[in-house]
């Protein structure tokens, strides 16, 4: 994994060679952190200072790596906003990289790398792998609620079964079964869970468009039952990227993926740690610099991008 610091002088820890503090540039798409909307103070000031002193990215491979990608220090800019829902990894994604494809490309590229990995992992790497996906999307609801208060599961219904589905819940209300009961009991017997590699690409690849195969359906309980069902009748729900698509992003395009967090003062955290850099390294080798997504700590769904300039 590539090294990544962040010091008041813009230099390595531990006696690497001083770099300089990266220029000011007139970057078109910056904005300034105090104009981001939803910021804490604290976040603000402390994304501020990082601006200003630079981050300094080391690639993993040393001296073998090109002269030009071994160290080289950012300052990082917020890119303005994109779309908070399910394809904001994609949309920030594709304003960070400066790449030339639509957000749909680039979820398509996403998916098939991840297929193709999948594929080649061992029995115990793919159950660890399906062991992650079931935990994130289809939880066990007998346990779990020490840390959570509310758990959701997701499904896929196929389109082409919209009207059958409808059909089957409104028999069981009429033999009198409340509707959200009814909708539940027939979207987990007839619809994918989405507990595996392979249910995972299903799901990953729907983009809310209305060429998706899939519509998503989100059930959330709590500990004494269910609360709720998202039919997403009018299919615009998309998946949001998770963990396992940024792993598969950077692997498409060798280059690791830093999720900037910025955590508010409901984190409980000094100012001076309240900025986390999460790296997601290719399952490959690192042919390109970093690409930088913003999270805000208080909302913790949205990715936003991060224009970086050497």
């Amino acid at each position: 994994m590539g090294k990544l610091y962040c010091h008041s002088s813009g230099v390595g820890i531990g006696g690497d060679t001083l770099l300089q503090q990266p220029t000011p540039t007139n970057e078109p798409h910056a904005v300034s952190w105090a104009n981001v909307r939803g910021l804490e103070d604290q976040q603000v000031r402390r994304l501020t200072k990082i601006q200003q002193r630079g981050v300094l990215w080391k690639h993993p491979e040393g001296d073998s790596a090109p002269a030009a990608t071994r160290s080289i220090v950012f300052r990082l800019s917020h890119d303005g906003e994109v779309e908070a829902d399910g394809n904001c990894l994609f949309n920030a994604s594709v304003k960070s990289m400066r790449c030339n494809l639509d957000a749909r490309e680039l979820r398509r590229r996403t998916v098939k790398r991840f297929l193709e990995d999948l594929a080649s992992l061992t029995v115990a790497e793919r159950e660890a792998v399906d062991s992650e996906i079931k935990h994130m999307y289809s939880p066990d609801l007998e346990s779990g609620w020490g840390v959570h208060d509310i758990q959701e599961l997701k499904l896929l219904a196929r389109k082409v079964d919209r009207d059958s589905l409808d059909s089957a819940i409104a028999e069981l209300v009429g033999l009198g079964i409340p509707r959200e009961l009814a909708a539940e009991s027939i979207y987990r017997e007839r619809c994918i869970a989405v507990d595996d590699g392979s249910s995972w690409a299903k799901y990953m690849a729907t983009s809310g468009s209305k060429d998706d195969e899939y519509h998503i359906i989100a059930m959330q309980y709590s500990e004494w039952g269910l609360l709720s069902v998202d039919e997403n009748r009018d299919g615009h729900a998309a998946a949001f990227g998770d963990d396992l698509a940024i792993l598969s992003l950077a692997t498409e395009f060798k280059r690791e993926v830093f999720v900037v967090q910025a955590h508010g003062l409901d984190a409980m955290v000094e100012e001076e740690n309240c900025v986390f850099f999460l790296p997601h390294r290719p399952r490959g080798p690192i042919c390109e610099p970093p690409v930088f997504l913003f999270m805000k700590g208080t909302d913790g769904v949205a990715l936003e991008p991060i224009t970086m300039s050497p």
